[in-house]
């Protein structure tokens, strides 16, 4: 009988980041009171939208789980694998929330649906839970998901990002529901072998709103293989290095990831946050530069020769489509529907993508004006550790042979490197969310919350998660 193989390297390492990695930083702690505001504003925010609550609630209507997790803005209450696929969903509906950009790139809040169901759920059965074992497991996840990107492109060999949502939130999940190192590891395992969605529904011709829910759907399944190995269910010690059978052979081309960088809390330090408008970030900077345009060209539509939009290769790969556009999510997923919107109105909001707004013919004639072109720069740049810049650059040229300037923004609002202007404005951006369904009153009180790191570290999560019911 052959012997069980080691565990691989990777799965231990990030199993002993989980359990041992004592997180002293106050920028990671601080920013991720930050992150945990903008995330519950956008699930408040997609409340309002019909397609994405018609999706909520338990499997079997009318189920009421005692003691199950809540779920902001709803009166359900959930069992937790259940409450982190509502939780999730709602935080990422709107592809309105945090994101992080590299080989790979993702929404590393997507894992408080995972994270915040489990929190909730033990709190409430009788664990010692508070906030600021939210916010560490938070770091952590953002963590895994981040630094698991950095050098490894899954959209390469055709997979979605979620799948490192899955991974982080079933390694934080684990922890939380009292896994030591080696439960850590075989749920990891188990997240790795599982079966992973094809990015299908995020490109044309099938972009659809499965994009919208794929995240929530991570969570929970994350959730579910935490809680089967807390069950004592085994786990795969080889599974991303077994040859033939394991991740790397089968779904990564046979190679093995780049670990270059050590699990710490670069990447909630240095997230980037969406502070202006709900389009995919790729497309950040070059709506900031339409919006910038729209006063010098809202009178001049019929005089426009061609718009050129320079823009890096992931850009390009990703967003840039030609062609009907189907739905919300095929329109969000488009670099020059987002800019055309941005030049023709001035801003782009969320009901700019739905049907009765896409409808305009206007949008449609400028996107046939348009042509998009890589800056080799501009892709060198993405990439580099110390830029993570995502620049676009607009010019519109006119018939009679003039032109505007070239308009280029290198750093959307949200980066790193414009925190300080950012962090008002993503104040703002909670209390606009918030208020779409809660009064003034209330709204206050969150701000209050949110303020005061060292009265939201202290508050049981059961607290907390009340005051969104």
């Amino acid at each position: 009988m052959n012997a069980r193989p080691p565990f691989d390297n990777e799965l231990l390492m990030i199993a002993d980041y989980v359990e041992n990695y004592y997180v002293e930083s106050e920028l990671a702690f601080s920013t991720a009171r930050y992150c945990l505001m903008d995330a519950l504003g956008c699930a408040i925010l997609a409340l309002n939208y019909p397609e994405c609550k018609k999706l909520l609630g338990p499997v079997v209507p009318g189920t009421i789980v005692p003691n199950g997790a809540r779920v902001p803005g709803t009166n359900f209450e959930l069992d937790p694998i259940r409450a982190a696929f509502n939780i999730g969903t709602l935080i990422r509906w709107l592809d309105f929330n945090d994101t992080w950009l590299a080989a790979e790139w993702g929404h590393p809040s997507d894992n408080l649906g995972a994270i915040l169901s489990v929190a909730d759920y033990l709190n409430r059965t009788g664990h010692s839970i508070t906030m600021k074992d939210v916010l560490i497991a938070m770091i952590k996840a953002y963590e895994i998901q981040g630094v698991l990107a950095l050098e490894n492109s899954f959209n390469r060999v055709g997979l979605d990002h979620v799948v490192l949502v899955k991974v982080a939130s079933a390694a934080v999940v684990s922890f939380l529901l009292g896994g030591k190192k080696e439960e850590i590891a075989n749920t990891l395992s188990h997240a790795w072998i599982d079966g992973q969605s094809l990015r299908t529904y995020r490109h044309a011709p099938n972009t659809g709103p499965r994009k919208s829910w794929a995240a929530g759907d991570a969570t929970s399944r994350a959730v579910q293989l935490a809680w089967f190995i807390m069950q004592g269910e085994m786990g795969y010690p080889s599974a991303l290095t077994a040859k033939k059978w394991g991740f790397y052979d089968v779904l990564f081309g046979g190679n093995n990831f780049s670990l270059t960088r050590s699990f710490e809390s670069y990447v909630i330090e240095n997230i980037l946050f969406k502070i202006s408008y709900p389009a995919e970030f790729h497309a950040q900077t070059a709506v900031e530069a339409a919006v910038i345009l729209h006063e010098q060209i809202k009178n001049k539509f019929n005089q426009i020769e061609k718009i050129i939009l320079t823009t890096h290769e992931s850009a390009i790969r990703i967003i840039s489509k030609t062609g009907p556009l189907h739905n919300p999510a095929d329109r969000d997923h488009c670099l020059q529907y987002m800019v055309a919107v941005a030049l023709l109105r001035g801003d782009l909001k969320a009901d700019d993508y739905e049907n009765k707004n896409a409808a305009d013919s206007a949008i449609d004639f400028l996107r046939e004006k348009m042509i998009v072109e890589e800056d080799k720069s501009f892709s060198r740049d993405y990439l580099d550790s110390n830029k993570r810049s995502i620049t676009n650059a607009i010019q519109i040229y006119f018939k009679d042979g003039s032109c505007t300037d070239k308009i280029m923004v290198e750093y959307p609002l949200g980066h790193a490197r414009r925190r300080n202007e950012a962090i008002p404005l993503l104040k703002n951006k909670f209390e606009k969310n918030m208020s779409t369904f809660f009064s003034s009153d209330k709204i206050e009180k969150f701000i209050s919350l949110f303020a005061d790191l060292n009265q939201l570290e202290k508050m049981p999560v059961k607290d907390f998660m009340q005051l969104f019911i």
